[in-house]
């Protein structure tokens, strides 16, 4: 099949999006990826053994697709640049990455006749109540969740097939009243083709606590950062590196600071996905401390995959997908979100255990190998086509 993505970001990168390409391609299928460009890159390429086909933005298009479901700018941009394509490519399926594109992609595929895949990396409505930009008075102005929770209704209902990332994320539609014979749990697990089990060892004199990814509130790395306080004068000291960047960056510095604890923070910045694995290496531990919430309750990261296989206890907040697997698999510890304490005590007691981080790092490597691998999950995407 000659399958359309669309993808309202910049693309590569995106872990997910390149694992389905990749599953897709080696079958056979030949898959096209429509998506924007703010960085000047080329309109036409292959990445990935996929034909991407990008259209510049402008700033001002780009910044109105918060008021998406107000005003017609952005979609009309998506509408214009699908129109074009298809003049020159003809599509047997379409595939949107993600919610907001499921207006132009459902009808794209109605006008073309062709089945309409919806594949949810996120609970959509959730991010937006939890997301910064949506707390402004402007913010809440132009987006009103009720409305995209209308919206999202209204086009889970019409999508031929919905893809989710966790079972709970296929529990709550089918509960909104979405058929769930066309609901398909494709996790973000690991493709073992692409990622190398590091080499690199922890330092024996630390005992090193290692967070991996995007840094704005609802990380939650502040109540980690709080929690180190209680983590002093141990049997080795407690340090925390934190790899990423974002808007939350400067706030946890100040924090850091404020509670003198500058010492046992260090702050990596941003390392490229190879960097990044050399680094879990090099820890004792690896977080996942997201705020629990609706959102964070319906979906899963790949970093808790990568972790397992690397070897690597998994200390993570109560979200409840992460809690499920993370209690499932014995591949870590979980605490209560937003509680320091609790943080800091689930912590001392995995570093005064090293019979347990054994048997934990055991554990995670074998769900991955046995159940919670792309090799399972891309049966499921290539099901669908």
């Amino acid at each position: 099949m000659k399958i359309l993505m669309i993808l309202d970001h910049e693309f590569p990168p995106d872990i997910r999006v390149e694992n389905e390409i990749e599953a897709l391609t080696e079958k056979g299928h030949e898959v096209h990826v429509a998506c924007y460009t703010r960085k000047g890159l080329p309109e036409k390429e292959i990445v990935s053994e996929a034909i991407i086909h990008r259209k510049p933005i402008s700033t001002f298009i780009y910044k109105s697709s918060v008021a998406a479901l107000k005003f017609p700018f952005y979609f009309n941009f998506w509408k214009s640049f699908l129109n074009k394509l298809s003049k020159t490519e003809k599509f047997d399926a379409i595939h949107v990455h993600d919610l907001p594109m499921a207006k132009v992609g459902y009808e794209f595929a109605k006008k073309h006749s062709i089945p309409l895949t919806l594949d949810l990396h996120e609970n959509w409505p959730a991010l937006l109540r939890v997301a910064t930009h949506t707390q402004s008075f402007i913010g809440k102005i132009l987006s009103t969740n009720k409305q995209w929770v209308a919206y999202e209704l209204d086009y889970c209902k019409k999508a031929d097939n919905i893809i989710v990332v966790v079972e709970e994320a296929k529990e709550r539609l089918i509960s909104l009243g979405i058929e769930a014979k066309k609901i398909h749990v494709v996790s973000n697990t690991l493709n073992f083709k692409h990622f190398e089990v590091p080499q690199t060892t922890p330092d024996p004199d630390y005992f090193t606590l290692l967070y991996a990814g995007g840094i704005n509130k609802h990380r939650g790395l502040q109540y980690v950062i709080s929690g180190l306080k209680n983590l002093q004068n141990l049997s080795k000291p407690v340090r925390l590196w934190i790899l990423g960047d974002g808007s939350y960056l400067e706030n946890l510095k100040q924090l850091a600071n404020e509670k003198n604890l500058i010492d046992m923070v260090d702050f990596k910045g941003w390392k490229n996905y190879s960097d990044m694995q050399k680094y879990f290496g090099m820890s004792d531990a690896c977080l996942i401390p997201h705020v629990k919430n609706n959102h964070t309750d319906s979906t899963i990261p790949h970093k808790l995959f990568q972790y397992m296989y690397a070897g690597k206890p998994t200390i993570a907040s109560n979200c409840a997908p992460i809690e499920r697997i993370v209690n499932e698999t014995g591949s870590g510890v979980i605490y209560e979100f937003a509680n320091p304490k609790d943080f800091a005590l689930k912590t001392s007691d995995l570093l005064s255990n090293p019979k347990k981080i054994s048997e934990i790092v055991e554990n995670g490597k074998m769900a991955v190998k046995e159940k919670y691998n792309w090799g399972l999950d891309s049966k499921i995407l290539l099901s669908i086509y």
